[in-house]
């Protein structure tokens, strides 16, 4: 899940060696961080949040057989 994440993130933004992703488990949730240079957020984050939202259905989609929900934070 964690390289998916990476994979949009990059292919998106400008400069693509700025992109990091962690993940952070919690007893109940697991979150994916994502962090973007300050000048691609807005790119990461879309319009009205359209392209975070698109990245968080295909993150559950891949997380379909992981136990916990798995969130997308981005930094």
């Amino acid at each position: 899940m964690e390289e998916l994440i990476r994979f949009l993130a990059e292919s998106l933004v400008e400069e693509p060696a700025r992109v990091r992703v962690y993940t952070k488990e919690t007893r109940r949730e697991t979150i994916i961080k994502l962090r973007v240079a300050q000048q691609d957020v807005g790119r990461v984050v879309g319009r009205n949040g359209r392209v975070a939202n698109a990245m968080r259905s295909l993150l559950d989609v891949a997380a379909r057989n992981h136990r916990k929900p798995v969130l997308l934070e981005i930094d």
